[in-house]
């Protein structure tokens, strides 16, 4: 399967204008053959917008992310601003190319004010699903930062995860090798898709990746708006996990204390 990351500075505020700009995208990435594209974290709305993210989250852009999907061909994960009666979530959406919802994910792990302030934590573990010939779950951003969280997703059988992102300075460390490593641990495809750019006090450092299980990066685009490729394969995972059997070589028996601690800290 080749798969796509856009990463852009979009625009933020303008719903209309990034769904334009997504639009433009998928017809340059049906021209490179792409079977999946992915999005920045929130890229509907934009992330460091302000009050008016609660009024632009009342726009559901799943129709015309499903209706662009199907005229093109190409599925879509998108990060957007999930509008419910409890409150908002930081939701990623896949949809397939015939538009129909594939995966629905809501972020768990909430980063500082700035997410605290609009949303409301999501609970499910990530959701693995079958999505042209490989096993496939979403993580967003702050939550690929938790090896204990990437780890569960890939005992469920994991062997692509795609992250939508919003990494921000000082963090490019993160962006550039923490990615590396959870793709290395766990022998997976990890596409890390980041915006560009500046919105409020938020400066984004880019460096959208796409990871192989053995750490290579196949794509990167450090800074600007782009699209980056690869090719995935489930083949390649588990010849990775067959030669560096982390995932079989645990022990968990002696991991139980942080089991415990896990139990008794979750809600």
């Amino acid at each position: 399967m080749r798969i796509a990351g856009l990463q852009t500075a979009g625009t933020p505020g303008r719903v209309d204008a990034n769904l334009t700009e997504l639009g433009q995208a998928v017809v340059r990435a049906r021209q490179d053959n792409v079977q999946l594209l992915v999005t920045p974290e929130l890229f509907v709305t934009g992330y460091d917008i302000g009050e008016s993210l609660r009024d632009l989250a009342r726009f559901d852009p799943l129709p015309a992310i499903r209706a662009m999907a199907a005229a093109h061909g190409v599925a879509i994960l998108a990060g957007y601003a999930e509008h419910t009666p409890q409150g908002l979530y930081n939701a990623a959406t896949l949809v397939d190319a015939q538009g129909h919802t594939v995966l629905h994910y809501r972020k768990q792990h909430l980063f500082g004010a700035l997410d605290r302030a609009f949303f409301l934590p999501g609970s499910a573990q990530p959701e693995v699903v079958s999505f042209q010939g490989m096993r496939v779950a979403s993580m967003i951003c702050y939550d690929v930062e938790f090896p204990e969280y990437v780890r569960a997703t890939a005992l469920a059988g994991c062997e692509l995860l795609l992250v939508p992102t919003a990494q921000m300075e000082p963090f490019t460390f993160v962006a550039r090798e923490v990615i590396r490593t959870r793709a290395w641990e766990n022998q997976i495809y990890i596409a890390y898709i980041n915006h560009d750019g500046q919105e409020g006090q938020t400066h984004y450092v880019g460096n959208s990746q796409i990871v192989a299980p053995d750490a290579t990066v196949l794509a990167r685009i450090e800074q600007g708006t782009g699209l980056i490729t690869a090719d995935v394969s489930a083949q390649v995972v588990a010849r990775a996990q067959h030669a560096n059997p982390y995932l079989q070589d645990r022990r968990p028996a002696s991991y139980q204390s942080l089991v415990a601690a896990f139990e008794k800290d979750t809600p």
